[in-house]
């Protein structure tokens, strides 16, 4: 691979194997989603010419897909959330993000249920030796 400045490194990555059923965690490490499908872009409809350029990953989706996955067909697109590929930091393992989970829509429903439902139960709002609320990731308290 070239150093010079003119040139950019590209990492190529086999979506199926890279990318699809793997584990999103936001910027604090907290798990936010599974990655379930993939927006591309500049992809032409019908035959695609020789010697076309490979499609660029725009975003990453994932939403409600058990049912879709059961029994076929695709999620309906307003309840699909996206996660704009440019807040990807790395793959590997996990997809890890520069962006804060609960700033996204993507946990809402953990959120709804903590407010709502743990919240309400005595002693619900704190973690057993952590402050209360917080995420231990998220205060650089918890860990090792």
């Amino acid at each position: 691979m070239s150093t010079s400045t003119d040139e950019q490194a590209i990492q190529w990555l086999d979506a199926q194997l890279h990318l699809l059923d793997r584990q999103v965690l936001d910027v604090y490490g907290v798990p936010v989603a599974v990655v379930d499908d993939l927006e591309l872009s500049e992809v032409s409809v019908g035959e695609i010419p020789v010697n076309t350029p490979a499609p660029i990953i725009s975003a990453l989706l994932t939403g409600p897909v058990l049912g879709t996955r059961i029994f076929g067909g695709r999620p309906p697109q307003s309840r699909t959330h996206r996660i704009p590929w440019m807040a990807v930091v790395d793959v590997g393992v996990v997809i890890r993000l520069a962006i804060d989970g609960d700033a996204t829509d993507l946990t809402w429903t953990e959120r709804w249920v903590r407010e709502r439902i743990i919240g309400r139960i005595p002693g619900g709002r704190h973690a057993a030796g952590k402050g209360d609320g917080e995420h231990p990731e998220k205060t650089g308290r918890g860990g090792s």
